[in-house]
């Protein structure tokens, strides 16, 4: 498949409907994990045991890559998830408590094997001149499922309870499952798989072969991303918080307005990007520069802005989150074959191990702390991690760039 056809738009709008499933689960199952549990503790348990086991799906995603195509790693991850979303809709009156945990392990390993192999396979599906636009496509997708799935969840919950919730959860996975079977895309090239060596699967053997090969400015990119991750974590603990605040009486309708206006913004960063042409445009530079526009972005939009102002700062957030993602991704992508799964499980584990500290220690922080205090330190982290990249880059710019001839000798042509 060259290019982004029908085929692939079908197969984003399967990802779309199986992340609109995703968000909507989110909050239900947020809510659901109290009720089980019945502490503010055991919700944090749930939702560590979830990060936790995407963070080890992130690991073992390389070897995984190596033994079975990225189709068949889509397909049983979306059954498994939705097998696992169905015994929770049939047992959501009376729930055990090992049922919710196996639930939720299933579920997080599941999203990221899902997502490290529809990125890793992008190149193969639409071809490397293609893979910007068909990036935007999936960001954009799976923006929109974001914002839907966060302002049905309340109304959905409502009607018809967790079950109802947890079923169309459960549908959701299946559609796209389905569509994967029925689609059969070409998700690997003949020699993209490769044997994994024996006794791969160990902790930290897993981690070095996963840098093994890598240039050190894309692992820069790979450690922002965690960062970034971490900071991104301040922002969703203290959004809650700031709605409560701002708007006492209508904090849902406070919160689906910060996050249409981010996902419009999502959506014009595609528009504007899938006209750039270049391997420049996917550069070190531009994922930095994204990055840092993004944290001053979101900074600015816990400082108390009017209402017409702070809609602005959130789609100027989103337009430089898409921008990030898509840059971020397709730079990933451009790596052999045979190192992007490897290379993909890496981000993932970096991305969810850094949005899982972060919700941890913003939630203690906001505890004593202003939300736009905890939102500056977190995001200007990523601000500093981001001028340190942008140096790096300058660096090795000036390093790699040819030197005039008169510097190669202090004499004219090269007398003694």
């Amino acid at each position: 498949m060259a290019g982004v056809t029908w085929r692939f738009r079908t197969l984003a709008s399967a990802y779309a409907v199986s992340s609109y499933g995703n968000y909507l689960n989110l909050i239900a199952l947020s809510l659901f994990s109290y009720e089980v549990t019945g502490t503010a503790l055991g919700v944090g348990a749930v939702m560590a045991l979830r990060l936790f086991s995407g963070l080890l799906a992130g690991l073992a995603s390389g070897a995984l890559s190596a033994r079975v195509t990225r189709r068949t790693v889509m397909i049983c991850t979306d059954v498994a998830q939705a097998g696992a979303m169905t015994a929770l809709a049939l047992f959501a009156a009376r729930t055990p408590l090992w049922l919710l945990g196996a639930a939720v392990m299933v579920l997080g390993a599941g999203n990221t094997l899902f997502t490290v192999a529809l990125r890793s396979a992008v190149p193969v599906l639409v071809g490397h001149e293609a893979r910007a636009g068909a990036n935007g496509l999936l960001v954009t997708a799976r923006s929109i499922a974001t914002v839907l799935g966060f302002a049905s969840a309340a109304p959905v919950i409502g009607m018809g309870g967790y079950a109802t919730a947890f079923a169309v959860n459960a549908a959701s996975f299946a559609v796209s499952a389905a569509v994967v079977v029925v689609l059969r895309p070409r998700t690997d090239t003949e020699d993209g798989a490769a044997p994994a060596s024996p006794g791969s699967e160990g902790g930290l053997r897993v981690l070095r072969q996963a840098v093994r090969g890598v240039p050190a400015l894309v692992l820069g990119m790979v450690v922002l991303r965690g960062i970034d991750a971490l900071a991104s974590s301040s922002h969703n603990v203290a959004l809650p918080v700031v709605a409560h605040s701002s708007a006492p009486g209508e904090p849902a309708a406070f919160m689906t307005r910060f996050w249409v206006a981010w996902a419009v913004g999502t959506v014009l960063a595609h528009l504007v990007l899938k006209r750039r042409k270049g391997e420049g445009a996917w550069s070190e530079r531009a994922f930095a520069l994204g990055t840092c526009a993004m944290s001053l972005a979101f900074i600015a939009a816990f400082t108390g802005l009017p209402a017409p102002l702070l809609v602005l700062a959130a789609g100027a957030a989103g337009f430089a989150d898409g921008w990030t993602e898509i840059v971020y991704i397709s730079r990933l992508q451009a790596a052999p074959e045979a190192q992007r799964g490897r290379l993909f499980g890496l981000s993932a584990t970096a991305e969810t191990t850094g949005f899982a500290v972060g919700t941890v220690a913003a939630a203690a922080a906001l505890d004593v702390l202003p939300a736009l205090s905890v939102v500056s330190v977190f995001h200007g982290a990523a601000v500093c991690g981001a001028v340190v990249l942008l140096l790096s880059a300058a660096g090795r710019r000036a390093v790699d760039a040819p030197r005039p001839l008169a510097e190669h000798s202090s004499r004219p042509f090269g007398g003694r």
